[in-house]
């Protein structure tokens, strides 16, 4: 099969991806073999790309917004999938589901957690395998393309919302408007929410307004109102104090990313005083993910998608470090 693999993780304008062929991988016991039907570029594979995550898998293919059918089943797989089944693939792969994290229902902060794309082969190949168990059924009324953001962008925003602690007809703030983060509003709209959106890109302003945002402005500019809650998805920690300063009294900045630039100083009376929080977002949990899809199927999103051939994948990464496209990539093998 044709795959990518992060051979010299570094800056992508130097290479880091080999495009190669390898052996279709052979399902283990309790996994999907899957066709690879669509993959979302997320900025997470760029950071495993780049080197800002540390390497857990050497030449790994990344991709952890798989959309795919079933061709076979492991041995011992008992989660009642069968062939020819659509399917979804996510970042969380597997959990121990011993340790006290698991034991409560936060298998986010599992300390033997293993993710696709970083620590077993992803999406960014003709096939794929995954745990029957971590595999995820699919919402209905969604072409692979606009589903494969759903995958990691949309669960991910979820959690973060829910992070955000946002009381009922709440004032949001978004900073950063990307794959996760227009998704995410939608979903705060849906649910009463006004929001705000912070971005310095011309485009991503446009798609915010058509999306239902009360307001938009730059990245670090105040927004016309106090905000209830805050989610940071921008990767850019010098955007911590001005959402900060932003709340109001017993506000919560809940940060979306896996990695984050340095923050900046925070001035305890101005960012933190009257009960302002900071909270991060952590992977997601199985249920999250459920609940997530659940609400896709009932909910149309509207999702703003730019398919790449597989064979682009390298280019499609480009495109979202520099920030050429809005919404959210998706390579169609």
């Amino acid at each position: 099969m044709l795959c990518w693999r992060a051979r010299r993780p570094g800056p992508i304008d130097t290479g880091p991806m080999d495009e190669v062929r390898s052996a279709i991988p052979e399902p283990a016991s309790g996994e999907l073999l899957v066709r690879v039907l669509a993959c979302g570029v997320c900025r997470t594979d760029l950071h495993v790309v780049e080197g800002d995550l540390p390497v857990h898998r050497a030449g790994v293919v990344p991709g952890h917004e798989v959309v795919g059918e079933v061709l076979a089943l492991g041995p011992a797989t008992e989660e009642g999938f069968a062939v020819g089944d659509r399917v979804g693939i996510a970042w969380l792969r597997h959990t121990c589901g011993e340790c006290a994290f698991c034991l409560r229902g936060a298998e986010n902060l599992c300390p033997r957690s293993a993710y696709t794309g970083w620590d077993a082969d992803g999406g960014y190949a003709e096939f794929a395998c995954v745990p029957a168990a971590y595999a995820l059924r699919l919402p209905d009324g969604y072409s692979d393309t606009d589903t494969a953001p759903l995958l990691c962008a949309g669960i991910i925003g979820y959690r973060a919302l829910r992070r955000a602690n946002l009381p009922p007809a709440g004032q949001l703030g978004i900073y950063g408007f990307g794959g996760s983060a227009h998704i995410a509003a939608q979903v705060a709209v849906a649910q009463g929410a006004e929001v705000h959106v912070m971005t310095r890109d011309r485009a991503a302003r446009e798609l915010a307004t058509a999306l239902g945002a009360a307001s938009v402005q730059g990245a670090a500019d105040p927004p016309p109102v106090r905000l209830d809650s805050a989610i940071l998805f921008a990767p850019v920690g010098e955007l911590v104090p001005p959402a900060l300063a932003a709340l109001d009294r017993g506000g919560v900045l809940a940060i979306a990313g896996i990695h984050l630039s340095d923050i900046p100083a925070l001035n305890y009376q101005q960012h933190l005083f009257q009960e302002r929080e900071i909270r991060s977002v952590t992977a997601n949990t199985r249920a999250d993910a459920r609940e997530f899809l659940g609400l896709a199927d009932e909910h149309r999103i509207s999702l703003t998608t730019h398919g790449y051939s597989l064979g682009s994948a390298g280019r499609a990464l480009a495109d979202l470090a520099h920030g050429r496209f809005t919404g959210a990539a998706v390579l169609v093998p």
